[in-house]
């Protein structure tokens, strides 16, 4: 529970809410004081609201909705003798008004979110207001019942006194009263059940009970009927519909008792009937604000949740089909026209939608925003669930006029489908559409996408990674391994290139590829990347102290472009370095031939700056870029780190006579700008030897040595691949 729940006084109430509570309960005393049978002060009554105003509010924000404390505010009502029809509607209507306005927090919830809470919360109290005004009308209609019951068997000893008592009793009641024989044959009934039936006695006496059927009857109703008619039971109670002679629906709590003579034996049969068709309507009402979508009438998340869950695990051979559709470039739109504009061109899309969900067992949703599902159940699922994804596509591809343009509206439909009662949850099966649906989308848009569960695997995967990265940082489960940088001219270690390696625990140890690409996207590239900049250089001090007998000379740490456009790169270097005692001509920062093609001053600005103290720069998986050979002039580069595509037609003998021209000509060039050449992903000694006789400087690879920990660099002996 959230801690706002358990404060309660002003002292823990840091945010105002208390004073806003005490302001919404001044409003609702207000509302319902002149309609309340109660010897209190309004200020009083006031008090008396407030602890009740907390409950709403507490209910309104709490993570997992829970109608009772609502239900129990509506309860408290009537126990406050606020049983005017008026009480319950004001208290609605100020709910409805300033709950939210008040006590609501757009911090935790969306406003949408929050109203769709109020009005449940609405329900909730109707709900409960409803129950206890029952439970006390039947107490009351328990002891007019006896009292009727008393007044026919004394009817011998006292007739006058007693059938006065009864008819003033039996006419006044507010609630509808009718007597009738074991037959069911109505022999009397008040002037309230009278209007109840639309104000004509003789449509209601002389009538049979029997005659009052209705085909949403509960089965077991004339079950119990014919129980209490044979002397089984003494009363029960139901909810039961009359139709009136209009052909208007009457619902009411009803309950019959059995009246028996002196000797015990059954006599009569005593009917009270409360009117409950306006509450009803009322929980209808709340209810469909609650289920459906306010702006385009739809069913909304909850409703087709609901619907989702019977449909995935009904069983008897059933299957479903899911449609989970997302507008492409919905967002321009509302941003270009404005959100007046957007909601008639999602209300518009809405429509359509409906018109091809009419076959039974199919429905549509708005799940938000400009998100849509569209549902198809039965044996036949599995091809209509794709006909209707055509259908779909088929009509949003219809212009829509909206303030005198037209606009064509494009989706991007993932579809899942399956039979009913397998393993999959509901919220599996959404999550699995929703992930295919930004399939699609990735593909181009305007198409529909299969689910597949590999993809799913690797999304949900890709989803744990990304959420358990920053925690991953602060828990120190990344570590670092290091691939030795060799001269191909004498074999010494040259240096070494630091790779960041991520242990996690339940997948193993990752590479970066699997990580380094979600970090740049969540922006967590920034941190990581200064974290292995420390770790690296201060791992090439620690060589450099202790290993004086030619240990790594330079430490080689790859940029990401998120880096390379953060402001504190060039800070951040120069504070390692200080921190560390490192010189700079110690570090080379690799950054990749892509994030450079076209680059402008500012974003060249910073790599100069480090390259000006001394730091060397290397572009990283050169001639994958296809940049333009002449902007190596004004790159500020030290070393060109060769693409392992061009080297691999070395392994074989002879090697390819291309791809030695073309290595040939990238190291005479590199050369004649004053730049030193790296090889990557050497393999054998053959590629060694051939690298050498072209001129190139520093190589890497298996040829070498696999990336390892730092303590295995320093003892590395160069020996030819198996």
């Amino acid at each position: 529970m959230r801690a706002s729940s358990q404060a309660t006084g002003p002292a823990a109430d840091p945010d105002g809410l208390e004073d806003r509570l005490r302001r919404f309960a001044t409003i609702w005393s207000r509302a319902i004081f002149p309609v309340t049978a109660t010897s209190m002060t309004r200020p009083e009554f006031e008090r008396h609201l407030l602890p009740l105003a907390r409950e709403l509010s507490t209910a309104l924000h709490e993570g997992s909705f829970d109608p009772r404390p609502a239900q129990r505010t509506g309860a408290a009502l009537v126990d406050a003798h606020c049983t005017d029809p008026d009480a319950l509607s004001r208290t609605l209507g100020v709910i409805d008004s300033y709950l939210v306005l008040y006590c609501g927090s757009a911090q935790e919830y969306s406003a949408e979110e929050l109203r769709a809470r109020c009005a449940r919360l609405q329900h909730a109290v109707a709900a409960g207001y409803a129950h206890a005004l029952r439970e006390r009308t039947l107490a009351e209609q328990e002891a007019i019942a006896r009292s009727s019951m008393q007044a026919r068997s004394d009817a011998a000893e006292a007739l006058h006194a007693t059938e006065a008592r009864f008819r003033a009793i039996f006419e006044g009641a507010a609630i509808g009263i009718g007597i009738a024989d074991l037959d069911g044959n109505v022999l009397e009934v008040n002037e309230a059940l009278t209007r109840m039936f639309g104000g004509l006695e003789h449509h209601v006496r002389g009538r049979k009970v029997t005659d009052w059927s209705h085909p949403e009857d509960r089965p077991h109703v004339w079950e119990l009927y014919r129980e209490l008619v044979r002397g089984d039971r003494d009363h029960f109670r139901v909810e039961k519909p009359f139709y009136r002679n209009d052909g208007t629906v009457l619902w009411t709590n009803l309950t019959v008792s059995l009246l028996r003579d002196a000797d015990g034996l059954p006599q009569y049969q005593l009917a009270l009937m409360e009117d409950t068709t306006e509450r009803r309507l009322l929980n209808l009402r709340l209810r469909y604000e609650a289920t459906h979508d306010a702006l385009t009438g739809l069913p909304n998340r909850t409703l087709f949740f609901e619907r989702l869950e019977k449909a995935v695990t009904a069983g008897d051979g059933a299957r479903f089909g899911l449609c989970y559709l997302d507008l492409d470039g919905f967002k321009a739109i509302n941003d270009s026209l404005g959100h007046a504009a957007g909601d008639r061109l999602l209300v518009e899309v809405a429509d359509r939608l409906q018109s091809c969900a009419t076959a039974p067992g199919e429905m549509v949703a708005r799940l938000g925003g400009d998100e849509f599902v569209a549902l198809t159940t039965g044996p036949g699922a599995q091809r209509e669930v794709h006909e209707l994804a055509a259908r779909i596509l088929a009509v949003l591809a219809a212009p829509i006029r909206i303030d005198g343009r037209e606009f064509t509206v494009r989706g991007s439909i993932g579809i899942v489908e399956g039979p009913a009662g397998g393993e999959r949850t509901a919220a599996e099966v959404l999550r699995s559409a929703d992930i295919t649906m930004y399939r699609a989308k990735s593909a181009g848009g305007n198409r529909f996408e299969l689910a597949d569960p590999e993809a799913d695997a690797r999304a949900i995967t890709r989803h744990g990674l990304t959420t358990s990265l920053p925690a991953a940082l602060e828990r120190g489960e990344f570590f670092i391994e290091y691939q030795p940088l060799v001269h191909l001219g004498d074999g010494t270690v040259h240096g070494a290139e630091a790779l960041v390696r991520w242990c996690h625990p339940q997948h193993g140890v990752l590479g970066p590829d699997r990580f380094i690409p979600l970090a740049e996207h969540t922006g967590l590239i920034v941190p990581l990347g200064r974290w292995v900049l420390q770790e690296a250089v201060r791992q090439a001090r620690f060589w450099q102290q202790r290993h004086a007998d030619g240990g790594p000379l330079r430490i080689n740490v790859n940029l990401s472009p998120a880096q390379l456009h953060h402001p504190g790169l060039v800070a951040d270097t120069v504070d390692v370095l200080e921190r560390s005692g490192l010189e700079p001509g110690a570090l080379c920062l690799e950054v990749t031939e892509s994030a450079l093609i076209g680059a402008d001053e500012d974003l060249l600005k910073p790599l100069r700056q480090l390259s000006e103290m001394g730091v060397d720069i290397a572009l990283d998986d050169f001639g994958t870029g296809y940049s333009n050979l002449a902007n190596l002039r004004r790159l500020p580069v030290n070393v060109l780190k060769l693409d392992r595509s061009f080297t691999q037609g070395m392994q074989r003998s002879p090697a390819d006579p291309v791809d030695l021209k073309i290595v040939e000509g990238i190291v005479s060039l590199a050369h004649s700008l004053e730049l030193a050449v790296t090889v990557e992903g050497v393999e054998t000694g053959a590629q060694a030897v051939q690298l050498r006789e072209l001129g190139c400087d520093t190589a890497q690879g298996w040829y070498y040595a696999r990336p390892g920990p730092p303590e295995k660099l320093h003892a590395l002996s160069l020996a030819d691949a198996v």
